[in-house]
């Protein structure tokens, strides 16, 4: 298993994250509703489910997990995006923490997720390991990811603030998991059985321009932009890449693709 040291990434991701917690839950986090529901259904969970969601952002797939009657955890490392987690499920158990030091016991829970988070922690493979140790003997173990982005719509929204951050080799990529045979050995290096890999479409929809620049201006890596070059900067960047994807009626509809991987413990 690969343990190498690297810099710890929680904090000044969770001060990223963290900044604009409640327009990211309102205009964004639920562009992703649709896998969410894929991986639950798929997962069975339901009444009695003890569940994880590693790097749980504002709480959304943990709120679906409990409106299913799952028994609901999660942790992050934005303390902002934990207070809006807490205020949707109050009876959720929340806790800041570093996607490697999950501050739960050994075999405690029946699914563990980690939705667009493990390929940003600061050693992914320790990372899914911890999920792996935190979970039941033969208990599922989730990694959605961006699918290939070869062709996929929104790669180049993603990609739109590349010209404006600079190249951090501590930090993968948002698709450096994207490749199944990547995918399937990252399972692999972590000790996972992987039982399945599928795709999802999931696009994405914003009413107006305005809600677009709100959404997306809430994701870590643009408030750092924002940080760098200023905000009118990374709205440009932004309007330039949703151009392609305008409606006549002012709407916008980018295609988005996810892969999910589902393994056992």
């Amino acid at each position: 298993m690969a343990t190498e040291s690297r810099p710890r990434t929680g904090t000044e991701n969770g001060r990223l994250w963290g900044t604009r917690s409640e327009d990211w839950a309102r205009f964004q986090e639920g562009q992703v509703r649709g896998v969410y529901e894929t991986v639950m259904t798929r997962c069975a969970v339901g009444p009695g489910t003890e569940y994880l969601d590693a790097g749980c952002g504002a709480g959304l797939a943990v709120q679906m997990a409990a409106e299913r009657g799952a028994l609901v955890s999660g942790f992050d490392a934005a303390a902002g995006m934990l207070a809006v987690a807490r205020s949707r499920v109050p009876h959720g158990d929340f806790r800041q923490a570093e996607l490697e030091e999950p501050p739960y016991d050994a075999h405690t829970f029946d699914v563990v997720t980690g939705f667009n988070s493990f390929q940003f922690a600061a050693n992914p493979t320790a990372a899914l390991a911890q999920a792996k140790r935190v979970a039941k003997p033969g208990g599922t173990v989730v990694v959605m990811t961006w699918s290939t982005p070869d062709g996929m719509e929104a790669a180049a929204i993603v990609r739109a603030l590349r010209p404006l951050l600079p190249a951090e080799p501590h930090q993968p990529g948002p698709f450096s998991l994207s490749d199944e045979m990547a995918l399937r050995a990252f399972a692999a290096d972590a000790g996972l059985q992987v039982t399945e890999v599928a795709d999802v479409d999931c696009p994405w929809a914003y009413a107006d321009l305005e809600t677009a620049l709100r959404a997306l201006s809430s994701a870590g890596p643009s408030l750092r932009a924002a940080e760098l070059f200023g905000q009118e900067a990374v709205h440009e960047a932004h309007r330039q890449a949703l151009a392609p994807f305008r409606l006549p009626d002012g709407s916008y509809r980018i295609g988005a693709r996810f892969r999910c991987l589902f393994t056992r413990a």
